[in-house]
């Protein structure tokens, strides 16, 4: 076998008239592979028995929105490839008259005021609403084109989307062909179902494929990529090797390729056009929660008066065993028998064993107010006292994170009878214990140069 690869030649004069060459309706070894990125990659299997003088294959069904500069064919040898083309042709009562000039027709033609009758011809000529037939008995009318009845599609048309190549056999030729080209419009996401209860929770995963392509996939074998692909420099051939060798799978299976993360279906998907399909693939039970909160507050060298802050409230874990792809995450609980959406979140691309911190909203009872005391500026140096209040009219304990945001510089100072860290390098980190419906005052000098 050898392999073709060309960009189709749009706006080519289809004038082959001659179709032998013969391609099976089913499809072998269909795949399909999607990426987050609006792309798909198709492959497809069709016995193929062909003539010698033979000059052409159609092959039909093809996506609409296919990208015609990645089609990637194998055939046999002994046949050569001089041109392809994209063909899709959306019937219209112009395409169709024009299908048939000098051939047979029928033509309804009004007997009486209540009556017609359907007579034989041959479609000379069209304008419009008007066309000219030849009868039976040779003579020539003018009949409405509306009243003109079809027997059938003339071969010429192409109805589906498809592929023409122009083609010179060797010989006779029964062989498979194989094909594999790109697709736009086809995309898929990742959404993530957490139900929490107490310090435990279970996470559920689902990819939604939102096919809109032009083309529906019949029992066909499903991958995805996650991850982003640089697509002018992809390297093609090596991902339809990777595909194939993924197919023996026996459940969800993950297999990381090339910096990219592959998940492939156990099963053979039928994803409609204009459809959205969801299939289930990750499901990981009893996971240990943290629940977090924290505030991020001014700057206080350009704090002024007085400022009140909620706090955000998170749900943080250890990171799993296998990676996550990017997509929505709802998470949900139970309160006296009753579902309770608890917030929803986003993750991008996550490896495996990464920690997962979903924010879920703010916290109703924690309150932080901060409070400029003091200040003391000169022209060359910032120097300003500021008072932290903190609440927590809560009946549980609570641990609260308060992120500082302050410009470090070799002779900056932060001065405070509270424990303090550097996170990120510029956050002032405390980390402040409040009993349950207690509340909590601290002071803090900085000092840095303007």
């Amino acid at each position: 076998m050898k392999k073709l690869t060309m960009a189709l030649l749009i706006g080519l004069t289809f004038t082959s008239t001659i179709f032998g060459a013969t391609l099976s309706n089913e499809i072998k070894n269909g795949s399909l592979v999607v990426y987050n990125s609006n792309l798909g990659l198709v492959h497809e299997e069709r016995d193929l028995s062909l003539h010698q003088s033979d000059t052409s294959i159609i092959y039909k069904g093809v996506a609409s929105s296919v990208q015609t500069d990645s089609i990637n064919v194998e055939i046999s040898p002994d046949v050569t490839i001089n041109s392809q083309q994209y063909r899709f042709d959306s019937l219209t009562q112009s395409k169709l008259l024009q299908a048939h000039i000098g051939k047979k027709i029928q033509v309804r033609l009004l007997k009486n005021r209540n009556e017609f009758k359907v007579i034989s011809a041959t479609l000379l000529a069209f304008n419009g609403q008007k066309s000219i037939v030849k009868t039976l008995d040779y003579k020539i009318i003018t009949v409405k084109s509306d009243d003109i009845i079809f027997e059938d599609i003339p071969d010429t048309l192409i109805t589906k989307p498809s592929l023409v190549w122009n083609i010179k056999s060797k010989k006779d030729v029964k062989t498979t062909m194989k094909l594999d080209y790109l697709i736009s419009n086809i995309n898929f996401k990742s959404n993530y179902i957490l139900n929490v209860d107490g310090d435990k929770a279970n996470l559920t995963a689902w990819i939604s494929v939102n096919n809109r392509s032009g083309k529906r996939f019949e029992s066909t074998k499903l991958s995805l990529l996650a991850g982003d692909i640089q697509q002018k420099q992809m390297r093609r051939e090596r991902l339809y090797k990777s595909v194939r060798a993924m197919s023996d799978s026996v459940e969800v299976k993950e297999k990381s390729f090339e910096g990219y993360h592959f998940y492939t279906i156990p099963f053979n998907v039928t994803i409609a056009n204009n459809e959205t399909t969801q299939i289930k693939f990750l499901q990981e039970n009893n996971i240990t929660i943290e629940r977090l909160y924290s505030v991020i507050l001014n700057n206080p060298l350009y704090l002024r008066g007085e400022q009140k802050s909620d706090v955000s409230q998170f749900i943080a874990f250890s990171g799993l065993s296998v990676p996550l792809p990017k997509g929505d995450v709802r998470i949900y609980s139970q309160l006296e028998g009753q579902t309770i959406l608890l917030g929803e979140n986003s993750i991008n691309h996550t490896p495996k064993n990464t920690d997962i911190k979903l924010q879920t909203g703010t916290n109703f009872d924690l309150k932080v107010v901060q409070r400029t005391t003091k200040r003391s500026d000169s022209t060359e140096r910032f120097n300003v006292d500021v008072e932290y209040s903190v609440s927590n009219n809560s009946d549980t304990n609570k641990t609260l994170v308060i992120l500082v945001p302050f410009n470090t510089h070799t002779d900056s100072n932060v001065t405070t009878d509270e424990i303090y860290t550097f996170t990120k390098g510029n956050l002032v980190t405390f980390s402040i214990d409040l009993e349950a419906n207690t509340s909590k005052k601290f002071n803090v000098n900085y000092e840095s140069k303007k």
